[in-house]
């Protein structure tokens, strides 16, 4: 008996892998295709609320930090923002790595779909918060000088090794809470999941092409001494290198994971044909 076989024998499905693997498996890729399937409106519309949704937990990390001083308790304050994303079923341009990349990898969906879901999120995300600053700064003006302090430690941080590695682990980290959200059908261990994402994220001050975006933005609505030049010269690599930590440490994995049922799936997609 292969073991293949044995697995069919000893679970629930026929499928070559555990039960559990091959239902989260199967979950991922039917939302991936979906998502993947939206048009230019759709893909906007929840870029531009996952970049307000994700505002609201900078907003709550400003405010614990400025009364506290500990960005390990901002780290959870900010943990709301997740939440939202999560309960909002909206869109974070460094969550669309695990899922949109499997559904094409499994052929459900296309590499130019893809494109368009990271293109028009990341475009959407930055709008949105950039907006959401704004209305932060004018509500809070006594959040203005955390928010200018807290940006300055990404503009000011030099393109070395650390930066590297706090970019690849806020990419890797924030795909996995994705994979661990999937790997659950309980909305309560998935809020745990967020959570944990958001400690390590922002209570560590890792690298995160968005969220910390969203802090460079309040900093600029409040007068910092460094402009948009500036925020770009952190960004690019920060953005490339989030991928980079999302695609390479986790989403591969992943695949190589679920290679058998990445090739069942793209028979039954080239049967469909």
């Amino acid at each position: 008996m292969t073991t293949y076989d044995a697995r069919a024998e000893l679970g629930d499905s026929d499928a070559p892998a555990e039960d559990q693997v091959a239902e989260a498996f199967e979950t991922i890729v039917s939302e991936g295709a979906q998502r993947l399937h939206r048009s230019w409106r759709e893909v906007l519309a929840t870029g531009l609320a996952g970049g307000l949704e994700v505002a609201t937990g900078v907003l709550a990390l400003l405010a614990v930090l400025a009364e506290t001083g500990s960005h390990l308790l901002a780290g959870l304050a900010f943990s709301i923002g997740f939440i939202a994303l999560l309960l909002a079923r909206s869109e974070l341009f460094t969550e669309g790595f695990l899922v949109p990349v499997t559904a094409v990898v499994a052929r459900r969906a296309s590499w130019p779909q893809l494109g368009k879901l990271w293109g028009g999120t990341l475009v959407a995300n930055l709008l949105g918060g950039w907006a959401f600053a704004w209305l932060i700064m004018q509500a809070f003006p006594q959040l203005r000088a955390t928010a200018i302090e807290s940006a300055t430690t990404f503009v000011d941080a030099p393109l070395d090794l650390r930066a590297v590695c706090l970019a690849l682990l806020a990419g890797s980290t924030l795909t996995l809470m994705t994979r661990m959200q999937h790997g659950t059908t309980s909305d309560p261990a998935k809020i745990v999941a967020a959570v944990a994402g958001g400690f390590l994220l922002a209570g560590l001050s890792l690298f995160h092409s968005i969220l910390d975006s969203l802090i460079v933005f309040a900093a600029l609505h409040a007068g910092a001494p460094f402009g948009y030049g500036d925020w770009l010269g952190w960004f690019w690599y920060t953005a490339l290198l989030n991928m980079a930590g999302g695609l390479l440490v986790v989403t591969f994995l992943r695949l190589l994971r679920s290679k058998n049922l990445i090739e069942r799936e793209r028979s039954a997609a080239s049967a469909g044909d």
